[in-house]
């Protein structure tokens, strides 16, 4: 392991259901040819660790739990190299990608992995151990060099939640001509709203939570509304009664998903970022006469994570201001009670401490 002075044995967090979190101890894997270990510096919680697996295992096919060390939103540093790995070396700072494709399909072959679907596609913290441990074992195919100034955590936001933001305000196309409302502010939406924001647009949020209404506006927002009612005619009342160019949905629910499709003017286009649930409407009042552009968007391909990091440190922008909660892997537990209460923004796991 290129004479690095790693343990023999390390920890790792695993979701067995029922609210539950679960450390053990691992041997500390070794790099075979293509691949390198990582020793974890930052790994985030994301929305559907706790739908998919914290709560219950309820994913299927792609989304089914495998009992493996949880975390699929890694950022850390390489400490040692395997066979036929030229493009990675001994203490680069990096990024993965939370998918490995089989590499031979179409989607891996575009660097979309999310949309292989091959046997051998494996997510890390659902069928392969992920970043939720003091080291990580990864395929170069799906790493990103972290540059700076970016930080460990900047990283870790990248690897899903911010490249997933990333992607669809780029799908919608969404520039400083643009008035944007985002509707659930979770995680996934504050990163819409940071990224459009820095993008000269226009952004208003609508959330349940006052508490993630707040961190919005701070991320750019310059209106934060609280969903309900009232939310369509002041929508209408910012827009001078036209709708806003864009909506982008991060909520997953069937109002917020309706309330974009309503706000958006004619001509504009929506995007459908949150997974799950249902929607149901009209589509000549709603959709052919209004004459906008419905555009479904799902998590990042490895092109756009390297566009998303590009555009940060062009930006000057640090994902780490979504991050409310930080805690360390041996407080895992504690996180996860705090993610599940639905009024954080992002929570992540940090590694300093000394592995065991």
């Amino acid at each position: 392991m290129d004479g690095q002075r790693i343990p023999s044995m390390m920890r790792g967090v695993v979701l067995p259901g029922g609210d539950r979190t679960e450390t053990r101890r691992y041997a500390v894997p070794k790099p075979g040819p293509g691949q390198v270990l990582v020793q974890m510096k930052a790994s985030g919680l994301c929305g559907s660790d706790l739908k998919f697996i914290y709560h219950e295992h309820i994913g299927t096919g792609g989304s089914q739990y495998q009992e493996v060390i949880a975390g699929h939103e890694p950022s850390g540093q390489i400490v040692a190299v395997g066979p036929e790995v030229s493009s990675y070396a001994v203490g680069d700072r990096v990024v993965v990608d939370h998918i490995n494709g089989c590499g031979h399909c179409s989607e891996c072959r575009k660097g979309c992995m999310i949309g292989c679907t091959s046997p051998e596609r494996q997510a890390y913290g659902w069928q392969r151990d992920g970043g939720h441990a003091d080291y990580l074992l990864a395929d170069v195919r799906a790493l990103l060099k972290l540059p700076e100034p970016l930080t460990y955590i900047d990283g870790a936001m990248v690897a899903c939640g911010v490249a997933t933001a990333y992607q669809g305000i780029t799908r919608a196309s969404v520039s400083g001509r643009d008035r944007l409302l985002v509707v659930g502010l979770g995680p996934v939406g504050l990163a819409v709203v940071m990224l459009a924001a820095a993008s000269g647009a226009e952004v208003y949020g609508v959330d349940v939570v006052p508490e993630r209404i707040a961190l919005a506006k701070t991320l750019g927002a310059t209106a934060g509304l609280m969903a309900g009612l009232d939310a369509l005619p002041q929508i209408m009342d910012l827009t001078q009664g036209m709708g806003t160019e864009v909506a982008i949905d991060c909520s997953g629910h069937r109002t917020g998903r309706h309330l974009c499709l309503e706000a958006a003017r004619t001509w504009g286009r929506v995007v459908f970022l949150g997974e799950g649930g249902d929607v149901a409407f009209e589509p000549s009042p709603l959709l052919i006469r209004k004459q906008w552009t419905l555009y479904g968007s799902w998590v990042c391909g490895l092109d756009g994570m390297a566009q998303t990091l590009e555009f940060l440190v062009r930006s000057g922008l640090h994902p780490d201001a979504l991050v409310t909660h930080t805690f360390s892997l041996s407080d895992a537990e504690r996180a996860y009670q705090t993610f599940a209460r639905g009024t954080t923004g992002k929570v992540v796991l940090t590694m300093d401490e000394a592995s065991p």
